[in-house]
């Protein structure tokens, strides 16, 4: 598990940077770096991970301090460590934009789409402190298997307090945060080159869009809301 190559996933900013150790048909293991980190924070562990089933609980658990499974095996798995967007080798977010927790999330969304991955072991460092409440800072890990919990097998924890659930708000919290994460990568995938319409033809696809605007009005607004191709 020495030996690692790096990777690159694209996303609509510049790309998210990654590097990888095992064999691509082995148990996928995605690893997430803490603050400020990037994915060399697992340079050191991972080759110290066994690699067979004998002693798999004993070892594990002292490694990562709190694992409480003893079904899964680190046999041929397939580990990949990603770079935040801003961190490591991955590219900034573009100037002006914040860099909230939830993004992180996405990011991981994506990665996980790009190795198309449906169902893995998420292993995340840190990336908070004790006192963080789940509906605000949230570490990534977590977050991310409570979202998608269908995509998770194992959750690994280091260097983590855990988290505090806020039982009446949770489901609507976990409703809207999923259904931003898919939304919004559902128009990425659907991203075309825009179409040109006549003046006339956007003036009636804005009134149809906004029944209560006037033809004056989306004019008006037509005027500084539209761009002139170089074919009129």
């Amino acid at each position: 598990l020495g030996m690692f190559s790096e990777l690159k996933f694209p996303v609509p900013w510049g790309h998210v940077a990654a590097k990888a150790w095992g064999p691509l048909e082995g148990h996928p293991v995605l690893c997430l770096h803490g603050w400020l980190d990037n994915a060399n924070t697992f340079d050191k562990l991972i080759p110290l991970l066994p690699r067979g089933r004998t002693g798999y609980t004993r070892m594990v658990c002292v490694v990562l301090q709190g694992c409480t499974s003893d079904t899964l095996s680190l046999s041929d798995c397939y580990y990949v460590a990603m770079d935040f967007s801003g961190h490591g080798l991955s590219s900034h977010r573009p100037a002006g934009s914040p860099y909230h927790f939830l993004d992180y999330v996405t990011d991981v969304r994506r990665v996980a789409a790009a190795l198309q991955w449906r169902r893995f072991t998420l292993m995340g460092h840190s990336m908070g402190n004790a006192r963080l409440f789940f509906l605000s800072y949230c570490l990534i890990s977590p977050q991310f298997s409570f979202l998608y919990p269908e995509m998770v097998d194992k959750l690994i924890l280091l260097e983590n307090p855990g988290f505090l659930l806020e039982p009446e708000e949770i489901e609507a919290w976990l409703k809207s945060k999923r259904m931003a994460i898919d939304r919004l990568l559902s128009l990425e995938a659907k991203q075309q080159t825009p179409k040109a319409h006549s003046p006339t033809a956007a003036l009636q696809r804005l009134l149809e869009a906004n029944r209560h605007l006037t033809a004056e009005g989306g004019a008006i607004l037509l005027q500084r809301g539209a761009t002139e191709t170089p074919a009129g």
